[in-house]
């Protein structure tokens, strides 16, 4: 994976990806919580979060105002400055940086949006390599029930109808999410993403993601990353 910078911190980098309706996040929150359970500090990150740009991004797609490049040019912008205001500064600290989306999202979508495959990658070259990238592999009709069974709209960027593939947002939104889990698979093994079957129980996939965290960085969790004491009190889990 020569795209990444080595992560020589001594924080760990966990991200997981897939598309919609994977159920990446659940399994990401779950695993934040039982890394805190185990004493090590955890800090989090989500795709398109940073404040330097969230409100140029929101007048934007409120005008649907991007084009394919000017898009990718903004989430890159926004994962610039998360990278260096909060991501690197937690990796130096020591923590355990769990990221909902990393720099493969862009990969994806930019590239399903028409944007040079080459071009995406060379733009996040500044990027941390990770410690352990999870994939969530989902068929695309599981994926797009679940999230056309629990939404009352759906977002006009969100189903690609700025790149005119349907005059219908659903049917826009579904072949998009194809294009997307098409480059997903065609990067999984190139990236070295851990693969999780995303139709198994939330506990199965839960207890697969965790043995592959205690297998792979079990000894530096224990000995190189910051740890903290939690305590519980009746209102709430705080640090000591």
């Amino acid at each position: 994976m020569p795209y990444f910078v080595p992560n020589r911190n001594p924080g760990k980098l966990i991200v997981v990806e897939g598309i919609d309706g994977s159920g990446k996040s659940t399994q990401l929150s779950l695993l934040s919580q039982w890394l805190r359970s185990q004493g090590v500090a955890v800090a989090f990150s989500e795709w398109n979060s940073s404040p330097l740009v969230r409100d140029t991004t929101r007048r934007g797609k409120k005008k649907q105002l991007f084009t394919p490049t000017t898009f990718s040019l903004i989430h890159a912008t926004d994962f610039a400055d998360r990278t260096e205001r909060y991501i690197l500064p937690m990796l130096k600290a020591g923590a355990v940086v769990c990221a909902d989306r990393y720099a493969y999202t862009a990969f994806a979508r930019d590239v399903s949006r028409g944007v040079s495959r080459k071009w995406v990658r060379n733009l996040y070259r500044f990027a941390i390599r990770p410690n352990l990238a999870f994939y969530f592999r989902v068929p695309l009709e599981v994926a797009l029930g679940r999230i056309l069974g629990g939404r009352t709209a759906i977002k006009y960027y969100e189903a690609g109808m700025d790149l005119g593939l349907s005059r219908h947002i659903e049917e826009s939104f579904r072949i998009f999410q194809g294009r997307i889990l098409e480059e997903y698979e065609a990067m999984a093994e190139e990236m070295g993403f851990f693969i999780i079957d995303a139709t198994r129980s939330i506990e199965e996939q839960q207890k697969q993601m965790r043995e592959i965290v205690e297998r792979q960085l079990g000894e530096s969790l224990r000995s190189e990353v910051l740890r903290v004491q939690w305590v519980s009190s009746s209102d709430s889990t705080y640090a000591a």
